[in-house]
């Protein structure tokens, strides 16, 4: 039997051809600013959340614009299990700050997809493809 997908969002925050990035506390993996839908949150609430809870950038869900899903084997889950993150474009002029749970940010291009999960890295090319970041 095929485990049931995790179902997320994340925030694309661009500047200068670069996305923000994040690594947890401990670890070295980037990723985006993101993480599970809670039930009754929709993805554009829970990008909105999450960016909240890990770098202090406020949000509007109704400000969010969706670029694409990613569906691709989920990072540190047993082989079979997916990912399905849907990404959201964010705009703000406000400095993003590590919550506890990030040990730190990181403004990245797809020269830094080496660091990345398997969701990441087809972020980064998507966002290459659409000439959004370098």
């Amino acid at each position: 039997m095929t485990p049931a997908p995790l179902i997320v969002s994340a925030v694309a925050v661009l500047r200068d051809r670069r996305i923000l990035m994040v690594t947890a506390r401990g670890r070295d993996v980037y990723y985006l600013p993101g993480g599970k839908v809670d039930a009754g949150e929709t993805a554009e609430q829970a990008a909105a959340r999450e960016a909240f809870e890990e770098v202090a950038l406020e949000l509007s869900p109704d400000g969010l614009e969706e670029l694409f899903e990613v569906r691709t084997q989920a990072h540190g889950e047993p082989d079979g299990r997916q990912v399905h993150m849907r990404v959201f474009r964010a705009w703000t002029d406000d400095e993003p700050v590590p919550s506890n749970e990030v040990g730190s940010i990181h403004w990245t291009t797809s020269a830094d997809a080496v660091r990345c999960p398997p969701a990441g890295v087809e972020v980064l090319r998507q966002l290459v493809e659409r000439d959004l970041i370098d």
